[in-house]
């Protein structure tokens, strides 16, 4: 692959108001036979440019200068960039091809890591983005710096992708490494970057990415279900209502995020039980995190712990943001193997709830299929719970659960019935917020709105509202004190109230303090 260089192409967002041409570079070692590019000549250019009328900043690697290593002069540029930008409150766009930190520069060029990661994050701290391009070779410093510090990132099909380029490589381990390492396929395969950009789609993709464009429609895989028809008949029976649940023919998250978004700019991980986007529902930019009972082809995919932590990449870039969340929830519940439990899978699950927790803009969530259990509920700590009609959500699924408490197969089907996990039954014990029918513009409609009425804190008051309910009614068929009753009141009201002047979070009545 020939490697990048500085010329304009119709791939390449052209700057139009170069930034810092003055900075030249010099020879801070002294060192011997190193010859510093000439001046008009560095190996990142920075400007600005506009996209559909909104300016943007532009950083530009150039491999043909030195093989775009960053010394101290491309730092520089790159560290000014991502200030400017701050300051003018404007997206980063950017276009990498570097052999990583400049050799000739010695430490002068390795502390340019530091620099331009640290700028790259006084960006990120002011609720702006940055996409960027890896085009070929992306490797050392600069990919272990800012570059990989990118919202979302994209890569050249074909390009060297690595931390340490094949040579390093073969020098420090005595082993050339396979073909299919340090490549942008195995980086798009490991979940390392978004999206597989060819050449003449790199700049549409980063307009996309950075919100200026209209991005690409997400794509249903082939052979998967197709849109609900007319409503249909429900069993009575939890049981048998769970099994439709968790059919084959039922579409899952990833389908009903397809048929809700009018354009999807990937957010991708390792584990595809879970997937994550950029997005855009009734014409509101959002972050959608669908799970995907189908991944595998066994209705059945069970995300693991790199799935749940692409759901804390998603709800941290949507907090940064001040983007609203749509959380698409079908599950039999997380992957239990001892492998993911070894890789942390309880940790990365507490990890998500507390991003869902800590969201300072409103979320809404939709059961579609089955809520199975912590893994599900890890995306349902949500402002707006909702449930589909055939929906189902339990603390356990009944299989399990009968293993537990009875050691008894056979009831399952009757342990399905007292979890109480149906729509009706969760709307009449106050855990979700409505019952949603199944066609796509009712689903739409209902988030919309969902999305217009949720304010950050109501997940814990209907949470609040929901325990205090159960402790009153407790209370009561155990003819507690009244001074206990009033214990239990001055907790919840004084919890709700706490919840309700957390920092970033807008103040209102609490439900349970209307309850009380």
């Amino acid at each position: 692959m020939t490697p990048s260089s500085g010329q304009h192409g119709p791939d390449v967002l052209a700057i139009t108001q170069e930034w810092d041409a003055e900075l030249a570079s010099t020879d801070p070692l002294a060192f011997d036979g190193y010859g510093p590019p000439p001046d008009g000549t560095e190996s990142v250019m920075t400007g600005s440019t506009l996209i559909a009328g909104h300016p943007v900043a532009v950083i530009r690697c150039r491999f043909d200068v030195q093989g775009g290593t960053m010394g101290a002069v491309a730092g520089e540029r790159v560290v000014r960039a991502f200030a400017r930008a701050t300051d003018q409150r404007i997206p980063v766009v950017e276009y990498v091809a570097s052999g990583g930190a400049r050799l000739q520069e010695g430490m002068i060029a390795l502390i340019q890591m530091a620099r331009t990661a640290s700028a790259a994050a006084s960006h990120g701290r002011a609720g702006l983005m940055a996409a960027a391009v890896l085009r070929g070779p992306t490797t050392g410093g600069v990919y272990a710096s800012w570059a990989s510090l990118s919202d979302v990132r994209a890569a050249a099909p074909g390009a060297v992708i690595g931390f340490g380029g094949p040579r390093v490589v073969a020098e420090v381990t005595g082993h050339w490494p396979p073909a299919d390492s340090h490549t942008a396929e195995s980086a798009y395969r490991h979940g390392l970057v978004d999206a597989l950009v060819g050449a003449d789609d790199q700049a549409a993709w980063l307009a996309a990415a950075v919100g200026l464009a209209t991005g690409q429609p997400l794509a249903i895989p082939p052979g998967r279900p197709g849109r609900p028809g007319a409503a249909e008949a429900r069993s009575a029976d939890p049981y048998a209502l769970l099994l439709t649940a968790r059919a084959e023919s039922r579409p899952s998250g990833i389908e009903w995020a397809a048929w809700l978004t009018s354009d999807w700019v990937e957010l991708r991980g390792s584990d595809p039980a879970i997937r994550a986007a950029l997005a855009t529902v009734a014409g509101q930019r959002c972050v959608v995190i669908a799970m995907d009972r189908h991944a595998f082809g066994d209705a059945a995919a069970k995300p693991g712990p790199g799935a749940f932590r692409l759901a804390q990449r998603a709800l941290r870039l949507a907090d940064r943001l001040g983007l609203p969340v749509l959380t698409l929830i079908d599950t039999p519940g997380a992957d239990p193997s001892p492998g993911a439990e070894a890789a942390g899978l309880a940790g990365e699950i507490a990890h998500t709830l507390l991003a869902m927790a800590e969201l300072r803009g409103a979320s809404v969530a939709l059961c579609v299929g089955e809520g199975g259990s912590g893994g599900a509920m890890a995306l349902g700590h949500a402002d707006r719970l909702l449930m589909l009609e055939g929906a189902v959500f339990s603390v356990i699924g009944p299989e399990a659960g009968a293993a537990i408490l009875y050691r008894d197969r056979a009831r399952v089907p009757e342990l399905a019935s007292a979890l109480r996990s149906t729509a009706p039954d969760l709307l009449q014990l106050g855990i979700i917020d409505a019952i949603v029918p199944e066609t796509v513009a009712a689903v739409r409609q209902q988030v919309a709105r969902a999305f217009g009425e949720a304010r950050p804190g109501d997940r814990l008051c209907r949470e609040h509202q929901a325990t205090a309910a159960a402790l009153r009614a407790g209370a009561q068929a155990v003819r507690l004190p009244a001074a206990t009753h009033r214990l239990l009141r001055n907790i919840y009201v004084t919890t709700s109230r706490r919840v309700l002047t957390t920092p970033g979070l807008a103040a209102h009545d609490s439900p349970i303090v209307r309850k009380y």
